[in-house]
C-alpha cells in the first residue's frame, strides 16, 4: 500500500487496503494511489449539498495555553467550508490534492448537509466513513478493488516504544496545508472547534 509522502511507517509491508464494518462506521486503509479517487465517488454519489473539513494541529502557542512547557494532550483544529456544489467540493481537490493527500499532520474530508455522511481520510492512510447504512458501501470500496475483511492491521497498530510513526507537514509549490487557511478564504472556510486529539 502507497504511503502518504508526510508519513512514515517502520513495518510497511504489513499494511495492505482493506476495510472493516463497525456499527455506523467504516474504517479503511487506502493507499495514496487510490484516495482522489475514492474521494470523487463519495462527492458523486453525493447529489445534496456537501461541506468540506479540514482538520489541522493546533500550534503549540495554544498548546502551551495552560502555562505550562510540558503538553499531556495533543488538540486539532477544525475548519469548514459549507454548502459546496459537487462541482465546488471537486475543485477542492484539484487546487490542493497534493498537500490534502501527502499532508501528515492533517486530515480532510467532505460530508452531506441532508445525509449526515462522512468521509475523512487522516492520518497514515487511515480513512473513516460515517453513515447510517453501511451496506452501500460495500459497492463503493469494490469500485477501487478494496476488499472488506474481518480485520485490518492499521499504521497504528505496528507502532511501538521503539517503531514509532513519524508524520511530518510537506511543502508544495512553497505552502503547507496551513497556508489553504488564506487559499480558501474567499469560499469561507471558518473555523468550527478544537477538539483533543
Amino acid at each position: 500500500m502507497k504511503m502518504k509522502s508526510g508519513c512514515q511507517v517502520p513495518f510497511p509491508d504489513l499494511l495492505e487496503e482493506g476495510y472493516i464494518v463497525k456499527d455506523n462506521g467504516i474504517t479503511a486503509n487506502v493507499g495514496r494511489d487510490h484516495i482522489e479517487s475514492v474521494m470523487q465517488h463519495f462527492i458523486i454519489m453525493h447529489e445534496e449539498p456537501l461541506f468540506f473539513i479540514l482538520e489541522l494541529p493546533s500550534s503549540m502557542d495554544e498548546e502551551s495555553e495552560t502555562g505550562t512547557s510540558i503538553i499531556h494532550r495533543m488538540h486539532k483544529d477544525i475548519y469548514y467550508i459549507d454548502n459546496l456544489s459537487q462541482d465546488e467540493a471537486l475543485m477542492i481537490m484539484l487546487e490542493a490534492g497534493d498537500l490534502l493527500f501527502d499532508d501528515g499532520l492533517s486530515a480532510f474530508g467532505y460530508g452531506g448537509h441532508k445525509s449526515n455522511e462522512e468521509i475523512v481520510f487522516g492520518k497514515y492512510n487511515e480513512l473513516t466513513i460515517y453513515a447510517k447504512d453501511t451496506t452501500k458501501y460495500d459497492s463503493f470500496f469494490k469500485a477501487h478493488d478494496i476488499k472488506k475483511k474481518e480485520k485490518i492491521i492499521s499504521a497504528w497498530d505496528t507502532f511501538n516504544a521503539d517503531h514509532p510513526g513519524v508524520s511530518n507537514r510537506i511543502t508544495v509549490n512553497g505552502k503547507n496545508i496551513n497556508s489553504l487557511l488564506e487559499q480558501f478564504k474567499d469560499w469561507g472556510i471558518y473555523f468550527a472547534e478544537r477538539r483533543e486529539e
